[in-house]
């Protein structure tokens, strides 16, 4: 079992993938002083998604980037990136001496390794779905190897189904769970997009090629 440390937490209703980049906006007390002790003592902090009136023992740790704006009131709007995952093995309602919450953690190893066709589908499966959500200026920018994490929060994946995907053990485990969203999601777009056309069409003259028999 790996050592544990204690991390500053900010709870929110929401998933953050490692590698990913987070603006947040700041204005409760015990968040600018969370951002404070970050610029003075150089300190991480986690965010474990707050899900069914719960706190996540799963979490994303961040660093603070920097600060975009402060505002007179105290505010302030904020840089950050997402690191690693980490596991809550006691959790403090308040830190020692602070305001904001905290919690006795351990770094969650992660298999980033993944599967060549596995990949290969998927980058299939999503350049379908951004031609349909008319998004394929991000299937453009997508790196030839990217991860499931790059792409996580454009499949149509509400909270829970992110989590289940930032639960995952290995890279592998979340193209599988991926490709199996995509294959159930993809058919409907479609469906409702022959739809949507059907209903274009509907009154106006159509010019039909007969077919040859």
């Amino acid at each position: 079992m790996s050592a544990t440390r204690l991390l500053a937490l900010f709870p929110l209703n929401l998933v953050v993938f490692p590698g990913e980049k987070l603006n947040l906006h700041i204005f409760e007390p015990r968040y600018r002083q969370l951002v404070h002790d970050c610029l003075e003592q150089n300190i991480t902090f986690g965010i474990p998604p707050y899900l069914k009136e719960g706190i996540s023992t799963l979490g994303t740790e961040m660093q603070l980037v920097g600060v975009e704006k402060r505002y007179e009131s105290g505010e302030m709007d904020i840089r950050t990136k997402a690191l690693g995952l980490f596991r809550v093995q006691e959790f403090y309602r308040q830190a020692p001496g602070k305001l904001y919450a905290g919690a006795d953690i351990e770094e969650v190893t992660d298999d980033l390794t993944g599967d060549v066709v596995l990949q290969t589908r998927i980058k299939e499966q999503i350049k379908q779905l951004y031609d349909i959500l008319g998004l394929r200026h991000l299937f453009l920018e997508l790196p030839t190897d990217f991860r499931v994490y790059d792409i996580a929060h454009h499949l149509g994946m509400n909270t829970e189904q992110e989590f289940e995907l930032l639960t995952a053990a290995s890279e592998v485990d979340r193209q599988t769970m991926v490709l199996e969203h995509l294959e159930q999601v993809l058919p409907i777009l479609m469906e409702t997009e022959r739809l949507k056309e059907r209903s274009r069409l509907n009154g106006h003259f159509k010019n039909l090629t007969p077919p040859n028999f």
